[in-house]
C-alpha cells in the first residue's frame, strides 16, 4: 500500500491481527534497507499484534524526496501513526532505525507505550570502532578508501553502493552464506544520496545520550555479541541510562539477531510487550 505524507509517498505494509495493539517496524540502513527484512523476521508477532511495516523516505519503494533529517523521518512515522492508529504505539527499531527509534519517543513520547531497540546506538561515540573493526577484517574488492567512504557519506553512485555494502556482507552474520548473500544483494534497491545524506550530515551529530533519561516507557535493548557495526558497547550505553530497560545480548549472533536467533528473539519480544511501565525490570543474558 501506499501513503502521501508530508508531501512524500510511503511504501507500507499492515500485516496480522486487525484487532491487536499495533507495532511499528522501523528498518535500518536509510538507501539500503528496507521493511522486507523485518516482514519476515516478525510477521508471526500477526497472531497477535497488528503490525505496521513501512520503506523510510528515500529508501525501498519509498519516494524520495529530500530532506532526508532525523526531524523529517520521524515525523514521517508520526503522520502514519495518526492515519494508522487511533493511539499510542510501540515501536522497533533496528540500527540505523534504532536512531530513529530513539529519535521518535523523544519527540512525541505521549505516543509510545514500549520501545524496542536492535543493535543501535544513541551516539556516533564509537564510529572509528565500527570502521577498524571493518578495516582489520581482510575484506575482498573494497579498499581502506572505500570503508571511509562508505561510513563518510560519499559514495559516487548506486552502482558503487551496491559494490560496497556487497564487500561488507560477511562482517554481518555469525555464519556467513555466499548464495543467500547474493540473492540478497540482487534485491536491494540501493539509493546512495540517502545514504550519504545519512551518514555525511545526519550522523555526525547524532547524540541522544544525555536525553535517554527522559525516556518513562520500558525499553527492550538487545544487540548480537557478535556486531561489528554497533558493538555490544553501544548497546551497554542505552541500557545503562534508560530509566526501564530489559537488557539481552544474543551470543550467537551478529547484527541481526531477529534473524541468527529468530524464535529466541520473538519469544523475548513477547514476553517484553507484557511489561508494564514502571516496572523497572532488568534482564542481561
Amino acid at each position: 500500500m501506499r501513503m502521501t505524507v508530508n508531501g512524500n509517498e510511503l511504501y507500507y505494509e499492515i500485516h496480522g491481527n486487525p484487532e491487536g495493539e499495533t507495532i511499528f517496524f522501523i528498518h535500518g540502513a536509510p538507501g539500503i534497507g528496507d521493511c522486507r527484512g523485518d516482514i519476515q523476521s516478525f510477521s508471526p508477532l500477526g497472531d497477535e499484534y497488528r503490525l505496521v511495516f513501512m520503506d523510510m523516505r528515500g529508501s525501498g519503494r519509498s519516494e524520495g524526496k529530500p530532506p532526508f533529517t532525523h526531524e523529517q523521518w520521524t515525523a514521517d512515522i508520526e503522520a502514519m501513526r495518526k492515519e494508522l492508529v487511533n493511539g499510542p504505539i510501540r515501536i522497533l527499531g533496528g540500527s540505523y532505525g534504532g536512531f530513529l527509534t530513539l529519535e521518535y519517543v523523544l519527540r512525541y513520547p505521549q505516543n509510545v507505550t514500549h520501545v524496542m531497540l536492535r543493535d543501535t546506538a544513541a551516539s556516533s561515540e564509537f564510529n572509528q570502532l565500527s570502521i577498524d573493526r571493518a578495516l582489520n577484517s581482510d575484506l575482498a574488492n573494497i579498499s581502506e578508501d572505500d570503508i571511509y567512504r562508505l561510513f563518510e557519506g560519499k559514495v559516487h553512485s548506486d552502482e558503487e553502493l551496491k559494490r560496497m555494502f556487497g564487500a561488507i556482507l560477511p562482517l554481518y552474520t555469525v555464519e556467513y552464506d555466499e548464495e543467500k548473500a547474493k540473492e540478497r544483494l540482487e534485491n536491494i534497491y540501493f539509493r546512495h544520496e540517502t545514504h550519504n545524506y545519512a551518514f555525511r550530515y545526519n550522523k555526525p551529530e547524532y547524540d541522544l545520550t544525555g536525553r535517554l533519561k527522559e525516556i518513562q516507557v520500558p525499553v527492550l535493548v538487545t544487540v548480537g555479541r557478535h556486531d561489528w557495526v554497533t558493538p555490544v558497547v553501544c548497546s551497554d550505553k542505552i541500557a545503562a541510562n534508560v530509566q526501564d530497560a530489559t537488557y539481552v545480548i544474543f551470543e550467537n549472533s551478529g547484527h541481526s539477531p531477529q534473524v541468527e536467533e529468530n524464535e529466541k528473539y520473538l519469544s523475548l519480544v513477547r514476553d517484553f510487550l507484557k511489561v508494564r511501565s514502571g516496572d523497572g525490570s532488568r534482564v542481561t543474558k
